[in-house]
């Protein structure tokens, strides 16, 4: 089972890293660039959304997802992580360091709508704080404990963070279990370092962002 649960951990932190990082940085970008309605007001409901803490939205997600019918799947786990606000902040922050305004007026003279604008030169230019947001998101999807334990029952779904807890309970009545808590724990952080080893050169420019002129 150990295995099993390393492997969904992988498979929802990977997916809430590339799309849930994907997902904020379209949405900062747009709060930087573009000039819409309540505008103000809207991110200032994303920075209400940094200061909740993840475990206060836990049950009002369980509800939301009973409503739907899809407590006890994966996509109970996969839907809450495609929304980050403080990914949204970070890639507004990105956004009005790396990508000129006047670089997308010349691509919009040349022919370039928003969209193809965002993936022809926004979403280059913002890549560092794209891979620092992906790598924050893997982290915290990662390290997740109270929303799969909420949302899930089938052990075959559960993620790393809940199984190993499943067997700290065991540990108590039955001590054999102590030796693979502690060495679970262990491997489960080997990922984390594997990401943070591969992408250092990308989040390290991504954080110094705007630091030197």
């Amino acid at each position: 089972m150990f295995l099993r649960w390393m492997a969904n951990s992988m498979f929802y932190a990977a997916f809430g890293a590339v799309f849930g990082g994907l997902i904020s940085v379209m949405a900062g970008y747009a709060f930087d660039k573009f000039q819409f309605r309540g505008k103000d007001s809207f991110f200032g409901i994303v920075l209400v959304g940094v200061l909740i803490p993840n475990t206060a939205t836990v049950l009002p997600m369980y509800l939301l997802a009973s409503v739907f019918g899809i407590t006890n799947t994966i996509w109970a786990v996969l839907i809450p992580v495609l929304c980050n606000p403080f990914g949204v902040y970070l890639a507004r922050v990105y956004s009005a360091a790396y990508v000129p305004a006047e670089t997308l007026e010349a691509a919009r003279v040349d022919g370039a709508g928003a969209i193809r604008s965002f993936f022809s030169l926004g979403l280059p230019m913002m890549l560092p704080g794209y891979v620092t947001i992906a790598l924050f998101q893997f982290v915290g999807v990662w390290n997740n404990f109270m929303l799969p334990l909420v949302m899930l029952q089938d052990q075959q779904l559960l993620p790393v963070s809940v199984g190993i807890s499943i067997w700290q309970g065991y540990a108590v009545p039955q001590p054999e279990f102590t030796p693979l808590v502690i060495t679970g724990s262990l491997l489960s952080i080997v990922p984390l370092l594997l990401a943070f080893i591969m992408l250092q050169r990308f989040w390290k420019s991504g954080l110094t962002a705007g630091s030197v002129k």
